[in-house]
């Protein structure tokens, strides 16, 4: 297993990350899987041997259920891995049961805490973004519980760039905790992250960890136009899929490279993302200790110059406003973490 650096902290992560969407299959995340306490030790044992140090959950995975067995499950081995969860999304029905106000972020911080049965959060994400909370009041929170002990560092997921780089002006200029990782989609299929949220990884020192690194499955080798996903089946909607051709397109040549290797095309698609600029970790889950097992395999897949090549060509993304300008009138002067698109 090889291990990167989290962003501008010295913490050490695996490139492969644990993740338990799928553990409880409670409400809509029964979509997603429903591993109970006994499948998910055994889930977290084959990813521990496998020099996985870094398991991400969130308060409203089967709502809180999954925070829940991952505290069954760990037991002693609570110090054996570094635990990340996520606040923001819906707790309740009541008005201040959601968002990023003081007030919901350091109640539900507690009460993931006594789901998970540990007295600190390794990594708290900042779920989605709230632009009804100030971010200095958002921020003054996470303050707050990384001086108490109960949360060591601090990130974002789901955020723009522009929130992104609010949030770490703020930080920097009231001393606040900065945010050193933001967990974001970003796959072969879906490569809008290279506009903006790549390059403030780059150039700001913030780790990017990958949520659904092989888009739900879709870009497993196993599906085509006519066989969908479970995820599909069951109703998932992540990720959007805008445009289908493209995505089949993009899984022929998938499919050829992973055949030159025997590998799956899951492999290949984790080993593509653990090339790019700024990635840090890919948070990979699975239904089965089959998936797990094969998706943990990625961290020794090396992708020859030409099959990359190949993948970046068929997924390009286009070179939107103000891109194609700059590549047009100014590549002689970008830099290396500015957006370089197809001639």
């Amino acid at each position: 297993m090889e291990y990167r650096t989290l962003g501008r902290s010295g913490l050490k992560v695996s490139v492969l990350t644990m993740g338990t969407m799928t553990f409880g299959g409670d409400g809509r995340f029964a979509a997603t899987g429903n591993s109970d306490v006994t499948a998910a030790r055994r889930q977290i044992d084959l990813c521990l041997d496998a020099g996985v140090n870094l398991l991400d959950t969130a308060n409203v995975y089967s709502r809180g259920l999954s925070e829940e067995i991952v505290g069954e499950a760990l037991g002693a081995k609570r110090n054996a891995i570094l635990i990340a969860s996520k606040v923001r999304f819906p707790t309740g029905d009541g008005p201040n049961d959601q968002g990023l106000s003081r007030h919901h972020v350091l109640r539900e911080v507690e009460a993931s805490l006594r789901r998970l049965k540990t007295d600190v959060l390794d990594i708290l994400y900042l779920h989605e973004w709230d632009g009804q909370t100030p971010l200095e009041e958002t921020l003054a929170a996470l303050d707050t519980l990384v001086a108490q002990g109960k949360v060591r560092y601090v990130g974002a997921s789901n955020y723009s760039a522009w929130h992104l780089m609010k949030a770490l002006a703020i930080a920097d200029a009231r001393g606040f905790p900065r945010l050193v990782t933001q967990q974001i989609h970003y796959t072969l299929e879906a490569r809008e992250a290279e506009y903006e949220l790549v390059p403030v990884a780059v150039t700001e020192g913030v780790g990017i960890l990958v949520w659904s690194p092989i888009a739900g499955g879709l870009l497993s080798g196993k599906y085509g136009p006519d066989a969908p996903s479970a995820r599909q089946v069951a109703g998932w909607r992540e990720p959007p899929i805008r445009d289908v051709p493209r995505l089949w397109r993009i899984v022929d040549v998938l499919k050829q490279v992973a055949g030159a290797h025997g590998v799956s095309g899951a492999r290949v698609a984790l080993a593509w993302l653990l090339g790019r600029p700024g990635v840090t970790s890919l948070v990979i889950g699975g239904r089965t200790e089959e998936q797990f097992r094969d998706s943990l395999q990625a961290a020794g897949l090396r992708l020859a110059d030409d099959e990359r090549a190949r993948l970046d060509a068929v997924s390009a993304p286009p070179m939107i406003y103000p891109y194609w300008h700059q590549n047009w009138t100014a590549a002689a002067r970008l830099g290396p973490a500015d957006f370089r698109g197809e001639p």
